[in-house]
């Protein structure tokens, strides 16, 4: 880092964009829970809330952080709050009748994220090409935006009143209504950004209640313009921000945006608007810097820069990141250093990790450590002292199997098809079958947990496997569906327990990362070439098949969803990686075969996750996705039916990647979007096997068997009925048997009753 010999250092602040908000112990996860068990108040939640809070305030000011960021906390989702704040809530969920019933108000709150009994939830869908899930809301003209709600400003009120000084976070008014859909009433063709000028009213309203309030600044997050879509929205965003630019009652505006290069056009409409600061992410990807240059700088709009890798647990090289930061001093008047995203995205604390090799351990970065990065650059920038740096580390060394990259090296094309004539995968219409995984009983997990401890023998440990295989073979043959799973009771999630038997992987036992509402995941890390020692799911299969005639699946998670849901060594290219997984993957498929499984699921639950934001970037993205997958799934005979299973996602986008999966059957979430991707299946001639998902099991409503029903009707309007498997939108894990049960009774008679109706094959069993 260069500077003018004699001139006067320049004052450089540091902050971060946001910060877990689910509690060291997962203290959201289980208020949350308890409050809609009944066993706590919306009071005591609240309390619980104010607690977490305050812990991310304190934690950020003893990292060294200069800025803090409040409003990041949410009890379920952040898109959700915006849309509850400006009262964007759907006619089937009434406000309270009295508005300052607090207990009311959580229950509405929690309704819209998970439904109930004659209220369907908001859709879910994935955070752009995150793991994080948020709430679409939903708008029509009929909407009227107005701000009924003060959790920004009471939540700023609270951190003053305890000691802390914050920046108030908002989601940006265009990323809010590019992100909403239109209900199904609205009017074809209409868009929710018209509402745009009347959204723009509250917001503006909030930020005089802001400033009233004592706030300085206030940070406005959109994203959407690191998107083909929000690049487009140029005009719109010029709107939004010599509007609420120009506004005399207002604190300074911090216009963040990350998860890719805005471009130089909507840089420059930022640049000339009246707003105060600019966030850019310089991590994910370097047009940023190319953008920069393209303006000419900042001038006077002070650059809040993104050089700590916040979705990613790899230390930063904090001299590289400093020598960055150094060149940006020239194309701006202020500067202040951040993460790249909020850190909503990585877990808490390394300190939390005792059991990883010091080798890796000394590799990684967490929210806290992340944050301490950040507040070092800072104060180096601002000091020039730079001693830090080797005490801190930097990024891990490479690990490499070189037979794996023989292995690789070594496979010819014929290892990426499948033979084009194959056998058909059941002699039935409407064929009922489930994701994968039923419930996880109380019971189950103290059982796993004894045994991890070491307190539970092993052999004892695998009879209460055995006997749960035993309970939802006989419970699935009873209800009278025609694929069976053996309801993964081993498993504690679908990447970790895989994570945990391949070798280049390393698994934490607190690095928990909110995946959605209280669901909380233990993304596993990939540090080095990926190989299989030995079969990881072969002997729980084989005894579940033993226990029935009917056909069982194999269960596996496919090499995208392996790196999308971990995190992922960033030394070579995504891709090389995959193909390391998918030939693990390929090992594994056919010791099952051998062993006798004629039904082998590969899940690709991430497919559309990772899916680039730009679309000039997506077909080399799905070129290796695509291979991946077809190398784990193509030295099965063609008698063996390869399944596949995507979550929650806008697929609309990617459905020529599908196709070219060639999976003879793909499951995926359909319940909240409503079939929309089987009907753009239908326009495409589609003619493998599609399950469209008829039952939510992200909300603890059980579908009525005429509600299923008439999503199938839906469905066979669009793909021959010979083709439509009838499923569940993703697996039973998270519900309990009670719901379960009755939804997939309710299932299986829909499907029937449908089958019945067009005159359809019956079953005819294994």
């Amino acid at each position: 880092m260069a500077t003018t010999p004699g001139a006067a250092r320049p004052t450089v602040r540091s902050t971060v964009h946001g910060y877990p908000r689910i509690g060291p112990d997962r203290e959201l996860k289980r208020a949350g829970e308890s409050y809609w068990k009944g066993g706590i108040t919306a009071r005591e939640f609240d309390a619980v809330a104010s607690e977490l809070r305050r812990g991310v305030y304190a934690q950020l000011r003893e990292a060294g952080v200069d800025d803090l960021p409040s409003n990041t906390f949410s009890p379920y989702d952040h898109v959700l709050d915006t849309a509850v704040l400006f009262d964007l809530v759907p006619s089937r969920f009434p406000s309270p009748a009295q508005a300052g019933d607090r207990d009311e108000q959580l229950r509405r709150y929690f309704a819209l994220a998970r439904g109930e009994q004659g209220a369907p939830p908001l859709e879910m869908t994935k955070w752009f090409d995150t793991n994080y899930h948020y709430l679409v809301p939903e708008l029509s003209p009929s909407t009227r935006p107005r701000l009924v709600g003060d959790k920004p400003v009471a939540e700023f009120r609270e951190a003053s009143e305890a000691g802390f000084r914050t920046r108030p976070v908002l989601l940006g008014p265009l990323t809010f209504l590019l992100l909403a859909k239109a209900a199904d009433d609205a009017p074809e063709g209409w868009e929710p950004i018209e509402l745009l000028d009347q959204l723009l009213d509250a917001y503006a309203r909030l930020l005089g209640d802001l400033e009233e309030a004592g706030a300085t600044e206030v940070q406005l997050d959109e994203p959407i313009l690191a998107t083909d879509e929000g690049r487009a929205a140029v005009g719109h965003l010029e709107r939004v921000y010599q509007r609420l630019g120009s506004l005399t009652e207002r604190p300074s505006l911090l216009v963040s945006t990350y998860f890719g290069s805005i471009g130089a056009a909507a840089l420059r409409v930022l640049k000339d608007s009246p707003v105060e600061a600019v966030g850019l992410d310089l991590v994910t990807d370097p047009e940023g810097v190319e953008d920069l240059a393209a303006v000419s700088g900042l001038g006077a709009t002070r650059l809040v820069a993104g050089v700590v890798d916040g979705r990613n647990v790899w230390r930063t090289d904090l001299p590289a990141a400093a020598a960055e930061l150094g060149t940006l001093l020239a194309l701006t008047d202020e500067l202040t250093v951040s993460t790249s995203c909020s850190l909503l995205h990585v877990p808490i604390d390394l300190d939390a990790e005792t059991d990883l090799a010091p080798e890796l351990r000394g590799a990684l970065a967490f929210a806290r450590q992340k944050a301490e990065e950040v507040a070092l650059l800072g104060r180096v920038l601002s000091e020039g002292a730079d001693t830090g740096f080797d005490a801190v580390g930097t990024r891990s060394p490479s690990f490499t199997d070189a037979r794996v990259r023989a292995r690789l090296d070594a496979l010819g094309p014929d290892a990426y098809e499948r033979p084009q004539e194959r056998g058909t995968p059941t002699d039935t219409s409407l064929t009922t079958t489930t994701i994968g995984s039923f419930p996880q009983t109380p019971e189950l997990r103290r059982a796993r947990a004894a045994h991890r401890r070491g307190e539970l023998p092993t052999e004892e440990y695998k009879r209460i496997l055995r006997a749960e295989i035993d309970r939802v073979i006989a419970l699935q043959e009873e209800i009278g569906l025609d694929v069976l799973v053996h309801g993964e009771p081993e498993r504690n999630d679908m990447v970790q327990y895989f994570a945990e038997q391949l070798e280049g992987y390393a698994t934490t036992r607190n690095g928990w990362v909110q995946s959605y509402g209280s669901r909380c995941v233990r993304p596993p890390i990939l540090f080095g070439d990926v190989s299989r020692p030995e079969p990881m799911t072969v002997e729980w299969i084989t005894y579940a098949q033993s226990r029935t005639d009917k056909p069982v699946k194999g269960m596996l998670t496919g090499p995208v969803t392996m790196l999308a849901w971990s995190f992922v060594r960033t030394d070579q290219p995504l891709g090389e990686t995959a193909l390391q997984v998918g030939l693990a993957l390929r090992d594994e498929v056919a010791d099952l075969e051998r062993a006798g499984i004629r039904h082998i699921q590969v899940d690709e639950a991430a497919l559309r996750e990772l899916l680039p934001l730009r679309e000039e970037r997506r077909q080399a993205y799905l070129d290796w996705a695509v291979r991946s997958f077809r190398l784990a799934t193509s030295g099965v005979a063609p008698t063996t039916t390869v399944h596949t299973h995507m979550c929650y996602s806008e697929f609309n986008q990617i459905v020529g990647g599908i196709e070219a999966l060639d999976a003879d059957v793909t499951s995926v979430e359909a319940a909240r979007s409503r079939m929309e991707l089987v009907a753009a299946l239908g326009r495409r001639g589609y003619r493998r096997g599609i399950g469209p998902g008829v039952y939510d099991i992200h909300s603890p409503r059980v579908p009525s068997v005429e509600e299923i029903e008439a999503s199938l009707r839906l469905a066979v309007r669009h793909v021959d009925a010979g083709n439509l498997w009838v499923n569940p939108d993703c697996g039973l894990k998270t519900r309990g048997y009670a719901e379960a049960e009755q939804a997939l009774r309710n299932m299986v008679e829909a499907a029937r009753r449908v089958r019945a109706e067009i005159g359809a094959r019956t079953p005819t069993g294994g």
